[in-house]
């Protein structure tokens, strides 16, 4: 299967369960590649390197700035689907709880029909937190099956990488935790490889 990732735009935002891509049209029954991830790990980066071009997805020097759930449509093939950031401090108690449910009603809405795989990163810098363990058990509990995409893979030095795939490489996921970065380009191939096989 050809898909042309270039090619890919932001078509859809999100904000309420309502706004998503509806079953009865074309875009309800496209397959869906979600990437989850929290605030600051490298979502919009990724799926930039994905398309292999500066845009589409808009990068922030913000922290969290993503408050919406943002499709992207590849070529009417499939949507790569951007979820909000999680886990920055600086957001409200109340903006968190909306995210949090934003999140959680997309996963219910796509989980078993449309969505095929949860694209989940993990900074190799900061390790697995928390908020990333909850989010796979969320995963885990939904049946949604997902790949963990280790963000930041040219940042560590040769032993704090080997020290931080080691605890990484304990998350589960349909494969082997992939090392990825969109700054040299480490593991884009082959995450592109993998998004293409579930489609």
């Amino acid at each position: 299967m050809f898909i042309d990732f270039s090619a890919m735009t932001l078509e859809l935002t999100a904000g309420r369960p309502d706004q998503f891509p509806r079953e009865n049209s074309p875009a309800g029954r496209r397959p869906q590649i979600a990437f989850s991830g929290r605030s600051n790990v490298g979502k919009s980066s990724l799926i930039n390197a994905v398309s292999g071009k500066k845009g589409p997805a808009r990068v922030s020097s913000t922290p969290g700035k993503t408050v919406t759930i943002n499709f992207y449509n590849a070529g009417d093939r499939a949507y790569l689907v951007d979820l909000p950031g999680y886990g920055f401090a600086r957001r409200s108690a109340a903006d968190k709880q909306r995210f949090s449910e934003l999140t959680d009603a997309y996963l219910r809405y796509a989980a078993g029909k449309r969505l095929r795989l949860i694209i989940q990163l993990v900074d190799m810098t900061a390790g697995p937190t928390e908020d990333d363990l909850l989010m796979i058990d969320w995963m885990t509990r939904l049946g949604v099956p997902y790949l963990i995409a280790v963000s930041k893979a040219d940042k560590p030095n040769a032993a704090e990488r080997a020290d931080a795939m080691s605890v990484i490489g304990n998350l589960g996921g349909i494969r082997d935790p992939l090392p990825v970065s969109a700054r040299s380009g480490e593991g884009v191939k082959q995450l592109v490889s993998e998004i293409i096989k579930v489609i």
